[in-house]
């Protein structure tokens, strides 16, 4: 039954995503045909094969396109695309496991400092004097896992991490960075536009090359968060029955940390700080699908894609391309409002 739901649930939002793709590579100053897109798209298409004894591949397609088409499409459009849904996938899928581990439906993937720990790394590359490889990626993902770290070692006692104390401990860190952001903002001198766009998160100047940094990462720990599943819905009960059915819970709880910190600072190494896009998504997958995390995970995260892609083409259809960052807040904070006064209606 479950394994039906979620594949069902999956398929849709598959061809959901396909269905925003189409038209948010069709968009731009060079009007494109949605199904011209979808053409080039599907010619991009590769199939595994037997041919001379080896395995080769081949297109299965070869619909008729014009060369300036699929040059816009894969080379311009696409590339932002495929990195907005690799962001949203990631920022809400980890959104869905931290309101799950902390068992409230307000928390995102910032909760414990990750966001805030990658904006210092970000802005402290963009300001200082320094090169390395992929450097405001590399920066920024360092940056935020020492702040997930800091955050679990500082609450982290006698080999216990009470889930209260890592909140706090989470508010108390994005404090002092964002004093150390301040800061660097400060004696940004040319650097600071640079440095105030990054942190309203944005998909401008995307390339493949930070798909294929941040693909994998995504993927990999996808696969190790679905297979805590069960678990988590576990922890739902509380601790003390987690560790009565069985549940390692402390090292339960270090592994979905750290798992879901990682997956966030891969998301928002190469995007900036996207913000509400794990608060909202996860939160309403949960209201449809129910809180079961076998079927809210991947349901979430194929959410998180269609919603960053889809908020994305708004952001840069006006007459002035503005971050994504801004539209995800302008959307999110009337939501988070919303939650909050739930909350208060039903404490009554």
């Amino acid at each position: 039954m479950v394994l039906r739901r979620t594949v069902a649930w999956s398929g849709a939002l598959c061809g959901l995503l396909f269905a925003v793709v189409v038209v948010s590579a069709a968009l731009g100053y060079a009007a494109i045909g949605p199904l011209e897109v979808a053409y080039v798209l599907l010619n991009e298409v590769r199939v595994p094969a037997i041919g001379a004894g080896s395995l080769v591949w081949f297109r299965p397609f070869g619909f008729d396109v014009a060369t300036t088409t699929e040059l816009i499409v894969t080379r311009i459009r696409l590339p932002r695309i495929v990195l907005g849904a690799i962001v949203g996938f990631a920022l809400a899928l980890a959104g869905a496991v931290m309101q799950g581990f902390f068992r409230n439906p307000m928390a995102d993937p910032s909760i414990i400092g990750v966001s805030s720990g990658a904006a210092v790394g970000a802005v402290a590359f963009i300001v200082l004097p320094v090169s390395v490889p992929f450097g405001r990626a590399t920066f920024a993902f360092v940056g935020a896992l020492v702040a997930a770290f800091a955050v679990y070692a500082i609450a982290t006692e006698g080999g216990q991490t009470p889930v209260a104390t890592l909140l706090l401990a989470g508010v108390a860190l994005q404090t002092f960075l964002g004093a150390a952001i301040s800061f660097l903002l400060l004696n940004a001198g040319d650097s600071l536009e640079t440095a105030v766009y990054w942190l309203m998160g944005h998909l401008h100047n995307s390339t493949w090359g930070r798909v294929r940094v941040a693909l994998p990462v995504v993927l990999a720990l996808f696969v190790v968060l679905l297979a805590y599943a069960r678990d988590l819905n576990v922890l739902l009960l509380g601790e003390d029955d987690a560790h009565t059915l069985g549940i390692d819970v402390e090292r339960t709880k270090r592994i979905l940390l750290a798992t879901s910190s990682i997956v966030t600072a891969a998301a928002v190494s190469v995007a900036g700080v996207i913000g509400f896009v794990g608060l909202i998504v996860p939160h309403m997958m949960r209201l449809v699908v129910g809180p079961d995390h076998r079927i809210l995970l991947p349901t979430s995260a194929l959410a998180g894609a269609v919603f960053l892609v889809a908020t994305d083409t708004v952001a840069r259809s006006g007459p002035t391309e503005v971050p994504v960052g801004i539209v995800t807040a302008a959307l999110g904070a009337p939501f988070f409002l919303y939650l909050l006064r739930q909350r208060e209606v039903h404490s009554l």
